[in-house]
């Protein structure tokens, strides 16, 4: 915990887990993702990007709180979906080349790390 004092407030932090890409096996993908795969994952974020947007101005406009927690809680499953799209073509190609290579407990390991950070 970090504590943190300003104007005589006293606020405790938990201190996050930061994951540092350098630790993994690889930088790119063992299999290049197509056109349409990305295309799809980028829409989806441009989306998610606008719905955020959306709050933005739901709360300049000082809108009532539970339908701006209602937007929130859509942000946060839209990006849940994302993050399993990945993990499901992650496992498909990666984690599934890896295992023919050799490498299949480093790869497997790598991808429960990230999932432990994902699922908090």
């Amino acid at each position: 915990m970090t504590q943190i004092q300003w104007g005589g407030i006293v606020k405790l932090y938990k201190k996050k887990e930061v994951i540092h890409l350098k630790e993994f096996l690889h930088d790119h993908p063992s299999k290049p993702r197509t056109k349409d795969e990305m295309q799809a994952i980028i829409n989806r974020l441009k989306r998610i990007e606008g719905q955020v947007r959306g709050i933005q101005k739901m709360v300049e406009e000082d809108r009532y709180c539970v339908d701006i927690l209602v937007q929130i809680s859509a942000i946060q499953s839209a990006l849940k979906q994302v993050g399993f799209t990945v993990t499901e073509r992650h496992m498909k190609h990666c984690v599934s080349d890896a295992m023919k290579s050799g490498e299949g407990d480093e790869t497997i390991e790598e991808l429960m790390t990230v999932l432990k950070q994902f699922s908090k």
